[in-house]
């Protein structure tokens, strides 16, 4: 039995109790809570009673010798540190995406684990949905051939301005560390990187700050990215466009693969196009193409409680991980070139310099605390 702890109540690491807590997980159970809110902890104690064990200090919590693991579902920028002192306490750790808000302290977090010998994951549910698993299947068994490039769409993350005024945190450097990157698209992000398997060498990105909404951070985004077999992509996000679009598409040597409204579709030659090139003699020739709707199982997979039950297993049964926690620094990655290249308006090769894009930051959150104190004295 895998007795874990769940740090932060909020939206998602209530959900995350609640599925502990009626036994939806094999082999793990809800064993302690942990919130700096007294109201959040009694609402604990009432819905789960005395058995679960309150915390309001995370490192009591893990010092407590009642959890074997802890699950991490705090605000970005608590994601490595609460990590690394699970790590130190001997605690296997699951933290809620992104893995952190800058790969610097995201790669202390995976060398931290590495040290540990625990089991590390990351809450990328997306990786249980069949369409992304049977997109990474045919990328890896060769059925696209070479890909030369992709393009992503994802541009129905709409949200109104009455959704960041919900929280002073909302949409701010200091508080989520970005906008529609860190919030909204790190499923995408680590998608376009797992199930693509290509490996970025420079990024062009153009990110618009406040286009939209009342913002500190980018509402828009549309990023170029260069990969090291010289393939290219596309990357579009925004949560300022309706009606809006989710379309990835992945063209290979041996066709074109679209996943769009729950479906994927696959435009396979008959030949690959390198060897009809080689071969054809006419004028206005193309490879002759089959259109094939890839069959998929129905269903989005078993999302956040499917990894909770794959974590556990890693645990208690030496199950492989479906999402290792030192997967977070790949989507994490592509985010930060894509802002570090808006911030500083030229080319970002891969990877970025991490000291650099914290030094960036940093400055960005010194000058919105500025703008605040000069604003409250106004």
């Amino acid at each position: 039995m895998l007795r874990i702890g769940v740090i932060g109540l909020g939206n998602m690491g209530t959900s995350h109790a609640d599925v502990l807590a009626r036994g939806e997980v094999e082999g793990g159970v809800l064993a302690a809570v942990c919130d700096a809110r007294p109201e959040r902890l009694e609402w604990a104690r009432e819905q789960y009673g005395d058995q679960v064990k309150g915390f309001g200090d995370a490192e009591q919590m893990m010092a407590s010798g009642e959890i074997d693991g802890v699950v991490i579902a705090t605000p970005h920028y608590d994601h490595p540190p609460l990590a690394i002192r699970a790590f130190a306490h001997g605690l296997h750790v699951l933290i809620e995406k992104p893995a952190g808000v800058y790969t610097k302290q995201v790669r202390e977090m995976n060398e931290a684990a590495a040290s540990a010998g625990t089991v590390f994951a990351i809450m990328y549910n997306q990786r249980t949905n069949p369409l992304y698993r049977k997109l990474r299947d045919l990328v890896e068994s060769g059925e696209l051939g070479e890909i030369r490039r992709t393009n992503w769409i994802i541009t129905d993350w709409y949200r109104p301005q009455s959704y960041y005024d919900s929280g002073s945190w909302r949409a701010t450097w200091e508080g989520e560390g970005g906008g529609v990157l860190i919030n909204q698209c790190p499923h995408q992000l680590d998608l376009w990187h797992w199930t693509t398997l290509l490996k970025p060498k420079r990024m062009r990105a153009f990110c618009r700050f406040g286009k939209y909404r009342n913002i500190e951070v980018e509402d828009e985004v549309t990023a170029y990215v260069e990969y090291e077999n010289g393939g290219t992509g596309v990357f579009i996000a925004t949560t300022a466009e309706a009606p809006g679009t989710n379309r990835f598409e992945v063209t290979g040597t041996r066709g074109k693969i679209v996943i769009e409204d729950g479906k994927m579709s696959f435009w396979r030659l008959r030949v690959s196009e390198p060897e009809f090139n080689a071969s054809y003699r006419g004028l206005f020739g193309k490879p002759e193409c089959w259109k094939v709707e890839i069959p998929v199982e129905p269903g989005s997979g078993p999302q956040h409680k499917g990894i909770l039950q794959n974590w556990t297993d890693a645990v208690l049964k030496g199950t492989p991980l479906l999402a290792p926690g030192e997967d977070g620094i790949h989507g994490l990655m592509l985010s930060n070139a894509m802002l570090l290249s808006t911030w500083t308006d030229d080319w970002v090769e891969m990877p970025i310099d991490e000291d650099r894009f914290h030094a960036e930051l940093m400055a960005r959150i010194d000058e919105s605390r500025q703008r605040r104190t000069q604003g409250a004295k106004a």
